[in-house]
């Protein structure tokens, strides 16, 4: 989600992981609380290996080489699209320094970098969300596509789940429900507002993948005062690549007015991490024109009685839908700090206490009054 640029506005230790010393283990199903137990900030344009580091939308956590992979949404502007492995160093339960280790450029089905959209619009990449699948060594990645339709120029291209390995080659794309394709009518996804979240479960057989805001067939954006917003959260059989369910989830009004008033403002989901069967931790992200920091709510998401509705092409005017069940877990806006763009969330290391802990991350959309922010949480 690319924030707009408001002119009045300012311009190892290998993590201290000790499982060994457990105390008392938690249940990341059962989480009753998120405790903050530390923020840190990635210098702006930081250069690693000729790239820069910004964009970072996606993050995933290999507890096993206590290792996390970050996506970058840069659209092969700055650099080629790519994704960063890096070490999140933590001493005394607080982030010490973040180190990053490799970068690899994704690949396109024919083995090249994908393009920018002055190489070819039709074909550039919006990457958002990232997940490694240790299993079988490989990751999947979400882009959001494109949608420009004015008078002289049309471009349609649409969102995409793609599978790679660990170098970031090609290796197949997954396929698309029929209400996710882009279009020139206002059907389908908005610009820049679709798969935004991806998570694994059911030991890697299953993926959810989390659309941003709602399509258009599906009804309005996110208002002020209202919850009128629904989106949709899509199910993949990793084995066929195909959906196999969708379910329909309403997102909370936008948290603040824009100033001035009828500027831009945005309530959406920025992604999605699986706790236990058939339950999500979701993030709701919500901006508004006039304020830098943005809202950032954590539910509790539960799909078990949510209903099936891949087969339901509009969900404008519907009734009797029963929805995705969510309950709110902390408005980060209670932490008293400021707070940017949280675009990512994955389970950290387990402190010595026995607790796991939650890692988030910020896209600064390589914008200098935005922040690469890192925050770690313990969950109780």
């Amino acid at each position: 989600m690319q924030r707009l640029l408001f002119l009045f506005l300012v311009s190892a230790t290998t993590l201290v992981a000790s499982c060994s010393v457990s105390k008392r283990a938690v249940n990341p199903a059962n989480i009753n609380h998120l405790r903050f137990l530390s923020e840190y900030d990635v210098a702006y344009n930081k250069d690693y290996q000729h790239t820069t580091i910004g964009g970072l939308s996606g993050i995933d956590y290999d507890s096993k080489e206590n290792a996390y992979y970050l996506i970058s949404d840069d659209r092969s502007e700055r650099n080629a699209a790519r994704f960063y492995k890096a070490q999140i160093i933590i001493n005394e339960n607080k982030i010490d320094s973040v180190v990053f280790l490799d970068v690899k450029f994704l690949k396109n089905s024919a083995g090249n970098s994908y393009p920018n959209s002055s190489q070819d619009p039709y074909h550039t990449p919006d990457p958002e969300a990232m997940r490694h699948n240790p299993v079988n060594k490989t990751f999947v990645w979400s882009s959001e596509g494109e949608r420009i339709v004015k008078p002289n120029k049309i471009i349609l291209e649409d969102p995409s789940v793609t599978e790679i390995n660990e170098q970031g080659n090609y290796i197949d794309t997954f396929m698309l429900p029929s209400q996710l394709h882009m279009h020139s009518d206002e059907s389908g996804p908005r610009q820049n507002s679709v798969f935004e979240g991806l998570t694994f479960t059911d030991n890697y057989k299953t993926l959810f993948v989390s659309v941003e805001e709602p399509l258009y067939n599906d009804g309005s954006r996110a208002g002020l005062n209202d919850s009128m917003g629904i989106i949709r959260i899509i199910k993949f059989n990793m084995a066929i690549k195909k959906p196999t369910a969708q379910f329909a989830y309403k997102i909370d009004p936008v948290a603040y007015p824009p100033n001035p008033p009828g500027s831009f403002k945005i309530n959406g989901i920025s992604d999605i991490l699986s706790i236990g069967e058939n339950k999500l931790l979701v993030i709701e992200r919500s901006f508004s024109f006039g304020r830098l920091a943005c809202t950032i709510k954590i539910f509790l998401a539960d799909l078990s009685t949510a209903q099936n509705i891949e087969d339901v092409p509009s969900l404008k005017n519907k009734t009797g839908i029963h929805f995705v069940s969510k309950k709110l877990l902390l408005n980060m806006n209670s932490l008293g700090i400021y707070i940017d763009n949280i675009e990512g969330v994955t389970f950290g290391p387990t402190l010595s206490n026995g607790h796991k802990t939650l890692v988030f991350v910020s896209d600064n959309n390589f914008d200098f009054i935005e922040k690469t922010q890192f925050l770690l949480f313990e969950i109780e």
